[in-house]
């Protein structure tokens, strides 16, 4: 039976609250999971469950068309010490929904799957839907939708949520993290040392500084390579044999991480070390149909600088929901739960323009 847009709007924002007052960190995400379950149970739909990733098909799935990804994460991180409201306390005050996870990316999250149930039983859709309420988000774990995927059916494009003011994040910049090492001679700070370390890293730091990358991105702009730590020494009478630093780089669309990987290990004035090559970055076509669908209601378009999920995907996909990363993460975080309605309005839209 089809129920109304109204009425799920009401339960999706219930769910949200029943989420906020479960504590559910990352790789903790079973009890949020089990209300996840429920709440989509409960409108008839069949869940499926990988250790805490829910996820559902649509009734009229159809193995011979191509499919679309609707997902958004139910974990959270830890609430800061900053919080004056106490984080699992679901409450509204002047329009304002605040709780732990309400922003990030619980009003996404209860939006998208609000729109999956509007869409469960539909027939003669151009495309599947599978809906995946994932965990391990904010700690990129290997129990996140990176872990899901490999059970699903291929996907051909997806929707994250994620809060973008309701624009589209029609690409996502990845990331590399590199360990790098400014190597010197070690001696005793009394003896004289023309290979001191720490000098050493006065031209690294201003080559990092200085250094630009040549492929600019029409959506993502330029890579961003900034050093975020140092460390070295430990006795004040004693020049270290190295100086350890840590290296963020943003990377956009034009490159691979792989491609920045093996750039910056040759060019770099010290040793370089990535991490992880795993969070590349994302995009779509800005002419895609489901672009053009929530550009027709009068979205923007933007690149995004910031992570998602979006990153274990390798189909094209855009970053769109209700609330502001501005707020993810912050202390007593809140979504307006005119954002919700306004999300879910949006959702069922821009996919009644694709899918029908």
């Amino acid at each position: 039976m089809k129920t109304d847009q109204l009425t799920l709007t009401q339960k999706a924002i219930e769910l949200l609250k029943q989420l906020i007052s479960i504590p559910s960190f990352s790789g903790e995400e079973d009890k949020t999971g089990d209300a996840i379950e429920t709440w989509l149970q409960d409108f008839g739909v069949k869940t499926e469950r990988q250790v805490n990733n829910v996820y559902a098909f649509n009734k009229y799935f159809d193995e011979a068309k191509p499919t679309l990804l609707l997902n958004s994460h139910h974990d959270t991180v830890k609430p800061n010490s900053a919080y004056t409201k106490d984080p699992f306390h679901p409450h509204v005050e002047d329009g304002k929904l605040y709780g732990l996870g309400s922003n990030d990316a619980g009003g996404c999250l209860v939006s998208l799957l609000a729109t999956f149930v509007h869409f469960y039983e539909a027939e003669n859709l151009s495309h599947n839907i599978i809906m995946a309420a994932t965990a391990e988000e904010e700690s990129a774990g290997e129990k996140s939708l990176r872990g899901l995927l490999p059970i699903l059916p291929k996907i051909d494009v997806a929707i994250v949520g994620e809060p973008t003011l309701l624009d589209l994040a029609i690409a996502e910049k990845g990331l590399v993290v590199f360990d790098a090492v400014v190597e010197g001679t070690p001696s005793h700070a009394a003896h004289p040392n023309t290979n001191n370390s720490i000098y050493n890293t006065i031209d690294v730091l201003n080559w990092f500084k200085n250094y630009t990358f040549d492929k600019v991105s029409d959506a993502l702009g330029e890579v961003k390579m900034t050093v975020t730590q140092i460390n070295a020494g430990k006795q004040h009478n004693v020049v270290p044999a190295q100086v350890d630093l840590v290296v963020d780089v943003r990377v956009n669309d034009r490159y691979t991480n792989q491609e920045v990987a093996d750039l910056l290990q040759r060019k770099a004035p010290c040793k370089m070390t990535p991490r992880s090559l795993r969070l590349n970055s994302s995009s779509i076509d800005p002419k895609h149909d489901l672009v053009k669908s929530g550009i027709a209601l009068g979205r923007k378009t933007y690149g995004s600088p910031t992570l998602s999920d979006q990153a274990a995907l390798t189909c094209q996909s855009v970053k769109l929901g209700p609330g502001d990363s501005t707020r993810s993460h912050s202390a007593d975080e809140f979504i307006y739960v005119n954002e919700i309605e306004e999300g879910i309005d949006l959702y069922i839209k821009i996919l009644k323009g694709f899918l029908q």
